[in-house]
């Protein structure tokens, strides 16, 4: 059975322009997630069982709960691999997970402006690359990466078996997402058959919080507010939520789904104020919500029912500009259903 037959053309013709020997940096987002990781270290492994001197690389480090899936896979930082002022000297990329050019960040993208592949879901993807393997309707990175490797009778080890399922249940949200098909338990199941353990993933994954992440979760919980007649809730973090709690950035991560999960909610949001501006993550439990399209007013984009963005302004006006845009968005979708 073909999972993913109409990329096939396009992953086998990006795999033939890369010869053994070459240098390939597989590049994934700034402050990577599992599906990104998992994809990445997938990738990586494939591409240097044939031949290729391939590394991964991101311009934040791995995350904490994340590292279990790398193994001897070599992971570097854009600083490290791109100095200020270097120049790329024989190195070609392929961006996963990266739903624009700019994801990686802007030392990455400038390195690299027509990369020689793109593998990705998001619904805002541009098709920015010499390859473009894209399919909005896949739960994950990780998933189009494990079907096509298994269309194409090429070998999983291990290590990626367990990175791809990884990605693929932290971006169904431990399958329980609307994007959980049953393509998606396929093709878990034929990576469990390849060395991914499903009990490890959960564990590292969901059992080893930080207390500084629930001190921050605590801080989140006391923001939460109600807007656009309570079918939104929203809830900011501050830098000094951080610096007192000892938490990370990647500390952040789930937290918005705390925001969806309450009785009446259709979308949650989480303003975060970093040193560079404000962030915001928006999640929805229907896709009708799109929350992409709110994202992409404000330069952002994502998926029908996860969705971010970055702005210059402050928290305080982010929360107040994304309430008004919601609302306005939500009064369009009740619009068009009457």
């Amino acid at each position: 059975m073909s999972h993913f037959s109409a990329l096939q053309p396009t992953f086998a013709q990006m795999l033939a322009a890369i010869a053994p020997g070459e240098r390939i940096a597989v590049i994934g987002h700034a402050r990577p997630d599992g599906d990104c990781i998992g994809s990445q270290v997938a990738l990586c492994r494939v591409l240097r069982a044939r031949g290729v001197e391939a590394v991964c690389v991101n311009a934040d480090p791995v995350p904490r709960r994340l590292a279990f899936l790398v193994g001897d896979t070599p992971f570097l930082l854009g600083r490290d691999f791109l100095p200020e002022g270097a120049a790329i000297d024989g190195w070609r990329a392929v961006f996963v997970d990266c739903a624009d050019h700019a994801r990686p960040g802007k030392r990455l993208a400038s390195a690299f402006l027509r990369p020689l592949g793109c593998i990705d879901h998001h619904l805002s993807n541009g098709s920015y690359a010499e390859h473009n393997i894209v399919d909005s309707a896949a739960a994950a990175t990780a998933e189009i990466l494990a079907g096509l490797f298994l269309d194409l009778g090429i070998t999983i080890d291990a290590v990626g078996a367990q990175a791809l399922y990884a990605g693929i249940a932290t971006d169904t949200g431990q399958f329980s997402f609307p994007s959980t098909t049953h393509r998606v338990f396929e093709l878990t199941g034929e990576l469990i058959e390849r060395g991914a353990n499903p009990a490890v993933a959960s564990n590292q994954l969901y059992a080893q919080e930080s207390f500084a992440k629930l001190e921050l979760l605590g801080r989140f919980l006391a923001s939460l507010r109600r807007e656009c007649g309570g079918r939104v809730c929203v809830g900011v973090l501050r830098r000094s939520d951080f610096a007192e709690t000892g938490a990370l950035s990647e500390d952040t991560e789930g937290l918005v789904d705390y925001a969806r999960s309450i009785e009446g909610i259709e979308i949650g949001v989480l303003v975060e104020e970093r040193p560079e501006g404000a962030k915001a993550s928006l999640r929805a439990k229907d896709p009708a919500m799109r929350v992409d399209q709110i994202a992409a007013t404000f330069g952002g984009g994502g998926h029908a029912c996860a969705a971010g963005l970055n702005v210059g302004e402050s928290v305080e006006l982010l929360r107040t500009q994304l309430i008004t845009a919601i609302g306005a968005h939500l009064g369009r979708l009740d619009a068009a259903r009457r």
